[in-house]
């Protein structure tokens, strides 16, 4: 993320950003595939059940099913997530530049909303709804193109927007509780361990982790209403959002919300420091910051 008094040439900001995406969607897909397959109704799988279960019956590649939705979505999402938070962080800024920790926190909630509309929903129900349907004894889709085809074919364009509420609830605070927890760690050490000097990839690695970790925690029941309404029984089960939670609080119990959380912190946490380590060294490479 910029410095204070310093910006990102959009473009940049979004050709590093989608690029960070993308990596870290890749790297990181059999963890998110495997908080995925935990959090759907039913019997409760652990995760070392699933990826013994998948592998067998559908080899390595089985633990990649609809990843290349999520590498496409992540990649749109992530060039999404950092051309917008430029964008508010710039609105909300003071006339010197500096965005207090408030500020950074609805500039973060600002791109999460904006996020989860523009790429997020669509790729996150699509991905889950290949996740359901490969853990079927005969699945019906063939792929990521032939399996959004037949989604809209069989429930319109609202079938690849289903569980948007909870998606912009989940994006806006992970934004708001990621991007509010790197900046401060990150003006932290810069202004203590370092002053006036960039930071090694190794110390942003690590400030994008704990960042991760800090945000599972805290919107972990959102992302299991989320896998819920975006399941392929999801229209026979829940009436809407609200409903969802109310069923699993009163059928399942409260800890129910954090299924899932193993798996989904590892994820975000290698995701927060492959993110905002690739994001900052394609920066560097395109030219730096403009003041």
């Amino acid at each position: 993320m910029a410095p204070a008094g310093k910006k990102e040439k959009p473009m940049h900001s979004l050709l590093a950003g989608a690029t960070a995406g993308a990596i870290e969607a890749f790297i990181t897909y059999p963890t998110e595939f495997v908080k995925t397959r935990s959090q759907f109704g039913g019997k409760r799988e652990g995760p070392i059940a699933i990826i013994r279960d998948t592998i067998r019956t559908k080899g390595i590649t089985g633990l990649y099913s609809g990843c290349m939705a999520l590498v496409v979505g992540n990649s749109l999402k992530a060039g999404v997530r950092f051309v917008s938070y430029d964008h508010f962080k710039q609105m909300l800024a003071d006339p010197q530049g500096n965005v207090s920790p408030s500020r950074s926190l609805l500039a973060g909630l600002g791109a999460g909303m904006t996020e989860a509309i523009f790429a997020v929903t669509p790729s996150e129900t699509i991905k889950t709804k290949l996740i359901d349907d490969a853990k079927r004894p005969n699945p019906q889709y063939k792929g990521l193109i032939h399996g959004t085809a037949s989604i809209i074919r069989q429930e319109g364009i609202s079938g690849i927007y289903r569980g948007l509420f909870p998606v912009m609830m989940r994006q806006g605070a992970n934004s708001a509780v990621r991007f509010t927890t790197y900046v401060t760690l990150k003006q932290f050490v810069q202004g203590t361990a370092r002053p006036g000097q960039p930071l090694p990839s190794a110390i942003t690695f690590g400030i994008g982790g704990i960042a991760g970790l800090v945000t599972v925690y805290t919107t972990m029941p959102l992302d299991v209403i989320k896998t819920r309404m975006q399941a392929l029984d999801a229209r026979a089960q829940y009436r809407n959002s609200f409903h969802c939670a109310y069923r699993i609080f009163t059928e399942e119990g409260i800890r129910r919300f954090w299924t899932g959380t193993t798996p989904r912190l590892t994820r975000l946490v290698l995701s927060g420091g492959i993110v905002f380590t690739v994001y900052e060294n394609i920066i560097k490479l395109l030219g730096g910051r403009e003041a």
